[in-house]
């Protein structure tokens, strides 16, 4: 059983007191399925109650913080006998001993989670990082999101991780967006669902659960959800056609979790100023009934600004759960939320089938992710195996298929190498150099922003914006001093533009004198590794834009580029 693979197909398992569960293995036997059953009804006739409400939170565990709080984390798994952990920052081999440890102390298995959209780089620094979403959508052939998913799995299992809190599966519609932005596949509906799916498979066809988020769409906010609550004022015609459309695409694709986000949306809550992750309306009478999703319904982040600021820890949980969710995420009130749980169940405000369903939703997961034989990791050797070749093979490529190509109108790609070219770095985080890695074939001299001046006139200027790589939140403006240095380059030269940032970084920039625009999406060595080959003819350009830039740069625009290469 710890190798099955989840079937991307929608099933239904029916059991015990109508429990059921979004999916199952592939070429899954009825022998087995009895197997699951017994399991499951057996573990859940074993548990007190205390252990059923425990089952029904997520707690963090940071290495980054003191000895204090790893005793804490320790305190809770044995004490409150909680179903999970959300790995945090940041020391891959110490989270992979403490898991350990809290695995043994447990009578029932912890579901380990973490938020890994980009890779387990997300949270362990020396992992090797893979490409933001916004990258992805650029991506023509959704194989290749598959083929790196299945990597992240590989490297979440190789950490004892069992759930990966993605894809976004958000449509970005608004590039002032401070919280999706690089995390979203796009703003058009159908890409962000391909590449979503491809996401998704790729990790639950490795046995590392999925979960898509945030429900019911938090792509058009103006407000960080970790500071205050959004708000998502759109009529419900518009919420169907957008923000709810890929979660609606997606329910029956056998997708095992959902996220549901710290998001007031009036239209689908009458309540004002509630939040989704806590509106029965929205998670029971739409998620789980309307659009009949079986898999395990988990809150976002507890702690975020726009919930903790307003409810009390515990209080919050006791919402959350009688809203319809199954499982807590990031709980920092435990005991008190069980309390308030039991309370409500005695009060008869909510029913212990309801307990008895997440219950054993949650075990029939941790079943079929194999947590029933849970195996020990090893420790050894962990940053290389998180951050070596067979990562940067996978990375670079993504990169290269994600270029994008908005205009080459004087036909300067591919370089030429018997031509001199210049090469400008400008915005805050320049790799100077880039330089060195176009020259590979073509002789590129650099130049800083305050030496344009001895550019000799009518030559072929490759300007770089770069822009600061470090998180995925980063501003993606370009600065009034590049616009005007590329404005006061493209009346005397031949511009190759390169954009190693958002493409939302054009939004406010005239490119209309400027010949060759090519978007890299991200400022990092794999990045401009790819585009130094591509510029240089050996590998072709294909990408597509994700997103709605500006009326002129529309998602979908790209002109494919072939490689020179033989």
């Amino acid at each position: 059983m710890n190798k099955l693979l989840f079937n991307t197909l929608f099933f239904v398992i029916i059991f015990g007191s109508n429990v059921a569960a979004q999916y199952q293995p592939k070429n899954i036997s009825k022998g087995d399925l009895k197997k699951a059953e017994e399991w499951v009804s057996k573990t859940y006739d074993n548990l007190s109650q205390d252990e059923k409400l425990g089952q029904l939170f997520i707690v963090a565990l940071y290495t980054n913080k003191d000895e204090n709080h790893i005793s804490q984390i320790r305190n809770i798994v044995v004490n409150d006998k909680i179903g999970g952990l959300i790995l945090m920052q940041d020391d891959a081999a110490r989270e992979i001993s403490l898991v350990n440890e809290f695995q043994q102390k447990s009578k029932i298995p912890l579901m380990i989670g973490m938020d890994a959209e980009w890779g387990v780089y997300q949270r362990i620094a020396k992992a090797h990082k893979f490409p933001w979403a916004m990258t992805l959508g650029a991506i023509q052939d959704k194989e290749l999101i598959y083929e790196m998913s299945s990597k992240i799995a590989e490297d979440c299992k190789r950490m004892g991780i069992n759930w990966d809190f993605a894809p976004v599966v958000d449509v970005n519609t608004n590039p002032n967006n401070p919280i999706i932005g690089n995390r979203s596949f796009g703003s058009d509906v159908s890409n962000v669902t391909k590449s979503a799916l491809s996401y998704a498979n790729g990790l639950q066809d490795h046995q590392i659960l999925a979960a898509i988020k945030h429900f019911p769409g938090h792509g058009d906010t103006n407000t960080d959800s970790h500071l205050d609550l959004p708000v998502v004022s759109h009529h419900l015609d518009r919420l169907n056609s957008v923000e709810l459309a890929p979660f609606k695409s997606l329910m029956n694709k056998g997708i095992g979790g959902v996220m549901v986000a710290h998001l007031y949306v009036p239209s689908l809550e009458s309540e004002k100023g509630i939040p989704a992750s806590i509106s029965k309306n929205i998670i029971t009478g739409l998620l789980k009934e309307k659009l009949n999703y079986k898999g395990l319904i988990i809150t976002d982040a507890l702690n975020m600004g726009a919930v903790a600021n307003k409810y009390k820890p515990g209080e919050l949980d006791a919402l959350a759960f009688k809203a319809g969710n199954d499982i807590m995420l990031f709980s920092q009130g435990v005991s008190e939320g069980k309390r308030l749980i039991q309370k409500a169940i005695d009060n008869g405000e909510i029913s212990q089938l309801r307990v008895k369903e997440s219950v054993k939703k949650i075990l029939l997961t941790k079943y079929f992710l194999g947590l029933h034989q849970y195996t020990p990791r090893n420790p050894e050797n962990i940053d290389y195996d998180l951050n070596n070749d067979s990562h940067k093979k996978i990375v670079q490529n993504l990169y290269s298929n994600a270029l994008t190509l908005l205009k080459d109108e004087k036909k300067l790609l591919p370089l030429k190498s018997e031509k001199t070219y210049y090469y400008v770095p400008l915005e805050e985080a320049p790799y100077q150099n880039f330089a060195e890695r176009v020259n590979i074939n073509s002789n590129v001299i650099l130049k800083k922003a305050s030496e344009i001046s001895s550019i000799p006139v009518n030559s072929t200027v490759i300007i770089g914006f770069h822009k600061d790589n470090s998180t995925a939140y980063k501003p993606y403006k370009i600065s009034a001093e590049s616009k005007k240095i590329l404005a006061e380059l493209a009346k005397k030269h031949q511009v190759i533009l390169n954009v190693f940032g958002s493409p939302y970084a054009l939004k406010d920039v005239d490119i209309s004198k400027v010949s060759t625009v090519l978007v890299a999406y991200e400022n990092n060595e794999d990045s401009m590794n790819a585009t130094a080959e591509a510029l240089n003819g050996k590998t072709k350009i294909w990408g597509r834009l994700p997103v709605l830039v500006n009326d002129k740069l529309k998602a979908g625009m790209g002109t494919d580029l072939k490689s020179c290469s033989k």
